[in-house]
């Protein structure tokens, strides 16, 4: 099967998935691009339908009709061994994915199995441990470890593979402010490295902070697609979706916008925008959607 290293990072075409039991419809026509180097978030309600088709980006699941092609490969043909390389994928609940006796076995595994050589797992291990604050840990159970560190292992684990597409399941649910803290700084230094980020979550406030997109799932369906700052901005698709906003910003539509003021998504950026309308001087501090010209 030809590969088309040309294209998007993830390209979605009419992916429909039903699950056979039950005859569950997961997905409905669904259709997608992704380019390489984007950070992109996923949300929705439970049920929407978000983590069914992040798992057909890896090969976890194959869609029943439509194509699905990631880093120019089409998934329905792989494993998900075969698109290890390509894309690392990061569950939700960290219990579903590890399984080695060290978190230091575990941070090795990935890359061992892709084929790195020994002596760039090591140095990939130690950079790992180093960012991730994995210091104390590296010779325990995972299993042992508390469970904002046990996640921490399970993302540290898929980064340590350097895939160029990296998809993360609510990241920072179960952590703690430090941990969420390290998550915030991960996707950031994902996005000055060119690596395709996909991460579904509740986390608004996060999305809010780092994601260029949101893509806004309902009922199997994507219903939005915009810059966080026209998708947290519009309540009527907030409303629908049972979702909610960033604090900061509905403080915004509430104070700043009705008077003719931007939308903040951070609490730096409204307090810019109260600072510039009392006549202050504070330098304007956009979000990396503004950045890149949402």
């Amino acid at each position: 099967m030809a590969e088309d290293t040309t294209g998007p990072a993830i390209r979605v075409e009419g992916a429909r998935f039903v699950y056979p039991t039950g005859n569950v419809v997961a997905l409905d026509g669904v259709d997608l691009t992704i380019d390489h180097g984007e950070i992109v978030g996923i949300i929705g309600q439970n049920g929407s339908g978000k983590t069914t088709l992040t798992k057909l980006f890896n090969g976890l699941l194959k869609p029943t009709a439509g194509r699905v092609v990631v880093d120019g490969i089409e998934t329905a043909g792989r494993s998900v061994q075969e698109m290890a390389p390509h894309v690392g994928y990061v569950f939700q609940n960290p219990n579903h994915q590890l399984f080695a006796r060290t978190v230091a076995d575990e941070l090795q595994f990935g890359p061992r199995n892709i084929g790195v050589p020994e002596e760039e797992i090591e140095e990939r291990v130690a950079n790992a441990v180093e960012f991730f604050g994995l210091q104390d840990y590296v010779e325990e159970h995972p299993y042992r470890v508390s469970f904002p560190i046990r996640k921490l292992v399970g993302i540290a684990s898929i980064v340590t593979m350097r895939p160029p597409i990296l998809v993360l399941d609510e990241p920072s649910t179960g952590q703690d402010h430090q941990t969420t803290h390290i998550i915030n700084d991960l996707m950031r230094r994902l996005r000055e490295e060119g690596t395709t980020v996909v991460c579904v979550s509740h986390d608004m406030p996060l999305l809010a902070d780092v994601v260029e997109r949101v893509v806004v799932m309902r009922n199997t369906r994507i219903i939005a697609d915009a810059s966080p700052r026209e998708v947290f901005a519009d309540e009527s698709l907030m409303l629908q979706t049972n979702l909610q906003a960033p604090q900061i910003t509905e403080i915004a539509l509430e104070t700043v916008v009705p008077l003719g003021g931007p939308v903040a998504l951070t609490p730096h950026e409204l307090a810019d925008d109260i600072a510039t309308r009392a006549g202050g001087s504070r330098p304007a501090r956009r979000s990396a959607s503004t950045r890149k010209g949402a």
